[in-house]
């Protein structure tokens, strides 16, 4: 069993059907984050260079041979930012920074062994955002990363040079307790052991033809 398919469909997630204040039970304070405000930027970057440590397998014979490289983590680490607020647009401020992304490259030696190795690169945003009022609580600004290399080169000393497809995803948010209506808490399911049944498509058949037709 699962949210998908359980019995108690007025205790699990998913569309709303009838009237919404069917249920509502009470008013509950969750601890979350708020966002703000946010923006995506996709962009494709060429000339990218991407410096590679630990590398394994040890002993591996240069020149390089890339074959992709991918982002390993969705979390962009954000450095030398920046924030001026405008004054011609209320309620908004000029975000600039430097985006780091953790990227794992893998490739072949001259000996057809595969590697792999990590590195980054690193994305400049420049952004218009709508920020959080003054308050106790302060806002943060993260980024929301993705990147797949379909091509590069080598470049020599652990480097290559290449092309990545980028997602960045800007954000504005905060640490808040928000007031919410409530169903109440989710009915849990038991899981439903997966068990593959080797005469399930045979028991499944029909006992005797259906396509005969009496004259």
């Amino acid at each position: 069993m699962a949210f998908s398919n359980n019995l108690r469909p007025d205790r699990m997630p998913g569309l709303i059907t009838g009237n919404p204040l069917n249920g509502l039970c009470e008013k509950v304070c969750i601890q979350t984050k708020k966002v703000f405000d946010a923006c995506v930027k996709q962009e494709t970057l060429t000339g990218q260079t991407v410096t590679l440590t630990n590398i394994t397998p040890q002993g591996l014979v240069e020149p390089y041979t890339f074959v992709s490289a991918k982002s390993t983590s969705s979390n962009g680490l954000i450095t030398n930012m920046t924030i001026d607020k405008l004054t011609d647009r209320s309620g908004c401020a000029r975000i600039r920074c430097d985006v780091i992304i953790p990227v794992e490259v893998v490739f072949v030696d001259a000996n057809g062994t595969e590697g792999k190795g990590n590195g980054t690169i690193t994305v400049n945003k420049d952004v218009v955002l709508h920020i959080a009022q003054p308050s106790v609580m302060p806002y943060e600004i993260e980024a929301v990363v993705n990147l797949v290399s379909p091509e590069g080169v080598y470049s020599g000393s652990n480097a290559f040079s290449i092309t990545s497809c980028t997602t960045v995803i800007m954000k504005v948010v905060m640490d808040v307790e928000l007031l919410v209506p409530s169903y109440g808490y989710c009915f849990i399911p038991p899981c439903q052991e997966f068990k593959e049944e080797v005469c399930d498509s045979f028991f499944d058949l029909p006992l005797f033809p259906s396509d005969l037709t009496c004259r």
